[in-house]
């Protein structure tokens, strides 16, 4: 049996780098920017918080089939998925997702895609899941916030598409 050579290695990494999203299923959430709220899910029943980070080669299509795996993700109460409940989505962009620590102590973000390719696949991820009939609440893409939220179960799964 032989080994994979460092090419076919860096390749399969390369190949397994997608858009990421971290879901928590929530009872209720909120998003503050410099003290106000920016988005919010109200604690009158379950919602998802979904944290989106982008890498290198995402593109509009993976955006789009991540966010239609996540409206219909069956992870509320009863094996029951957003679509079903029309549950509203707070999506939070979160570059840390693609943190490296494999060096050190100091976490590499290479990983992570440029700012410039990042919000516009988070936007179009946060307008599909509208297009698909969602009632989505948004962070600010780049700034600083603070997110506050009740997770429920506890329910947290990484979804990669």
């Amino acid at each position: 049996m032989s080994l994979p050579s460092p090419s076919d290695c860096i390749a399969g990494l390369a190949a397994s780098r997608l858009v990421r999203v971290l879901v928590q299923r929530v009872s209720s959430a909120a998003v503050r920017v410099d003290g106000r709220v920016v988005g919010a899910i109200r604690p009158d029943g379950q919602g998802l918080v979904a944290f989106v980070g982008v890498t290198h080669g995402d593109d509009l299509d993976k955006a789009r089939r991540l966010a239609e795996k996540l409206w219909n993700l069956r992870v509320l109460a009863d094996e029951k998925s957003a679509s079903d409940m029309h549950a509203p989505i707070l999506v939070i962009s979160q570059f840390t997702l693609y943190a490296d620590t494999a060096k050190g102590r100091r976490l590499s973000w290479n990983a992570a895609a440029p700012g410039a390719v990042a919000q516009p696949l988070i936007a179009a991820f946060a307008a599909a899941l509208r297009q698909l009939g969602a009632h989505v609440e948004a962070g600010v893409f780049g700034a600083h916030m603070q997110v506050e939220l009740v997770n429920d179960g506890p329910v947290t799964v990484m979804l990669e598409g």
